[in-house]
């Protein structure tokens, strides 16, 4: 990821914090016939992004390939109205401002039942840790579970890698920077890029 030094974000507690809030990654990986893309949601365990795709998946049988997982956090398009200094210097063009995290690993599937099971019991436990009567696996009949563990691959990666982009208007006067703080603070997406900047 091109990252010049005014962006880059390297505190690790950061970069995980992104993971754990914007979980749903693109996992990219370089298969035969080409890059191969998709879209999945990845929970961060000791190092280790763990996750499972449909056995149909290109992904489900590329075990052993490199691979890199992104993930986007909030982002927002930066008009050069935002800026507070454009009365007194035009000089000022569109950007965007996002935060993303690129994990790179050696991708490793599996199979296994029991190791399936965890993993979406993990999932499952994560996502629905917050509600007020969260679902189960157990909540399904298990014949009905076992065949939907046979449907799909578990995922793993190993991180070898971890770059953080944090393009938050950091290269602009302070001026700048909380005037496009106060202009997304009016946008919902906005909000989550404001409190980055």
């Amino acid at each position: 990821m091109y990252t010049p030094p005014l962006f880059r974000e390297d505190r690790p507690e950061e970069m995980e914090a992104l993971l754990r809030e914007f979980p749903l990654a693109t996992l990219v990986v370089m298969l035969g016939d080409g890059m191969e893309a998709t879209h999945v949601p990845l929970l961060l365990r000791d190092g280790v992004l763990v996750g499972h795709v449909a056995r149909g998946n290109p992904l489900a049988g590329a075990d052993g390939v490199a691979a890199v997982a992104i993930f986007q956090g909030p982002q927002h398009y930066v008009s050069p109205g935002f800026y507070a200094t454009k009365a007194s210097d035009p000089r000022v063009v569109p950007t965007w401002n996002y935060v993303a995290v690129h994990a790179h690993g050696t991708l490793r599937t599996f199979t296994e039942p029991a190791r399936l099971r965890a993993v979406v019991a993990d999932l499952t436990a994560h996502f629905e840790g917050e509600r007020a009567e969260p679902w189960h696996i157990d909540d399904a009949p298990g014949e009905y579970i076992d065949k939907l563990l046979g449907a799909i691959t578990g995922i793993e990666i190993v991180l070898e890698r971890v770059e953080g982009k944090w393009k938050v208007s950091q290269n602009r006067p302070m001026a700048d920077r909380e005037s496009v703080a106060e202009a997304l603070g009016d946008h919902p997406m906005g909000a989550e890029v404001k409190a980055r900047i």
